[in-house]
């Protein structure tokens, strides 16, 4: 007897905890939440007749004009995207990196582009270029003799 006092009562919160929870299941229409918004059940569909965006095909106009030489940076250019550099190497701080007026010397002949050396190259400053010296800007050297 005293386990049905017991399980009449277990057996209608278990009731009423199911009614609860089966509310907003048969109108077809969720219902809102406690904070006021509606539960998404889908992601929205793109507008079929809707275009992407255009990208306007025509390229900027005007020449990009170079940036003005340093001051004891490279002199006027000897040919076309050519510069020369003339001064004395130093040493970087990495291992086998060789600058002349702030310009890393990437290439060249290593028996004329050694620190201390008075020399002039030929070449191009690269600044996009990545290097190991992490000192600066790189400059491609297509020629160098000593002077």
């Amino acid at each position: 007897m005293r386990t049905f006092r017991l399980a009449v009562p277990v057996l209608a919160v278990c009731v009423a905890l199911s009614a609860c929870g089966s509310q907003g299941t048969g109108g077809g229409t969720p219902s809102p939440t406690p904070t006021g918004a509606q539960p998404v059940t889908s992601q929205p569909t793109p507008d079929p007749t809707a275009l992407p965006p255009t990208v306007d095909p025509t390229p900027p106009s005007g020449p990009k004009t170079p940036k003005p030489p340093k001051p004891g940076g490279p002199s006027t250019p000897p040919g076309v995207g050519a510069t020369t550099l003339t001064g004395t190497v130093q040493g970087g701080v990495e291992p086998n990196c060789v600058l002349l007026d702030g310009y890393l010397l990437v290439g060249g002949p290593r028996d004329v582009l050694t620190p201390g050396a008075r020399v002039e190259v030929t070449g191009r400053a690269e600044p996009g270029m990545m290097t190991t010296c992490q000192q600066g800007t790189p400059f491609v050297v297509t020629a160098a003799r000593p002077t």
